[in-house]
């Protein structure tokens, strides 16, 4: 839901996660990695680091009561919580990152470093672009083919590109993907929420395919309280 210039997620008690609308300042200090479009995953063990400490981090794990997040305009983030051993992740997936599987990646992490079980955890697929607006090329279905996800869910041929839209051609669901990626994780389907939200034909985010690649970003963070 709206709240305050951001949306608010509710994750159970202990934890606070929202994603920035365009132009709503920050409420503190958010630590977010240098994204590359990888899957590496950095445990936030100082809350001093600093964008230039988590170089070539897409996702970031911690326990400590710090605000961590992703940055998007379009990609889907996702946002983790363990209410059991006090945990937190926030993830940047992207289509690159969503074949790379760097959920899988973030919660074996927080498993191996913290305890977690996936079964405990509570997942949110913040906003991003839609099914109807990922258009993609050709060579980009063969990638999640290879990688094992099912095209029918998360693939289709909408016929001849009409220049200057997204209409025809392929299309990707990276929120179904990822979908598919938290349940194959072990992530019981009742705690995950999916925002409805497509970044690309809602003003109040940035968007990158709306906007060119320079234009802002949106924050998607989460923190213990």
């Amino acid at each position: 839901m709206a709240y305050d210039g951001f949306l608010k997620y509710t994750l159970g008690e202990g934890v606070e996660a929202f994603t920035t609308m365009r132009d709503s300042a920050l409420p503190y200090s958010v630590i977010c990695g240098h994204q590359v479009h990888g899957n590496k995953v950095a445990v936030v063990d100082d809350p001093s680091l600093s964008h230039e400490d988590l170089e070539g981090y897409d996702a970031l794990v911690t326990s400590l009561p710090v605000a961590i997040g992703v940055r998007t305009a379009d990609c889907i983030p996702i946002l983790l919580y363990d209410p059991v051993n006090r945990v937190v992740a926030a993830v940047h997936s992207g289509w690159k990152g969503t074949v790379q599987k760097i959920i899988f990646n973030a919660i074996s992490v927080m498993a191996s470093k913290f305890g977690s079980s996936s079964s405990n955890l509570v997942a949110v697929i913040g906003p991003g672009i839609s099914f109807d607006n990922f258009q993609v090329g050709e060579e980009v279905p063969q990638f999640f083919k290879e990688a094992g996800f099912p095209l029918d869910s998360v693939w289709r041929w909408d016929g001849v590109p009409q220049s200057g839209t997204m209409r025809g051609g392929h299309h990707i669901d990276l929120k179904a993907a990822n979908m598919w990626l938290l349940e194959n994780a072990g992530i019981p389907s009742s705690n995950i929420q999916c925002s409805d939200i497509c970044t690309f034909a809602d003003m109040r985010f940035f968007s990158a395919r709306r906007e060119g690649y320079d234009c802002g970003r949106n924050i998607n963070f989460i923190r213990l309280k």
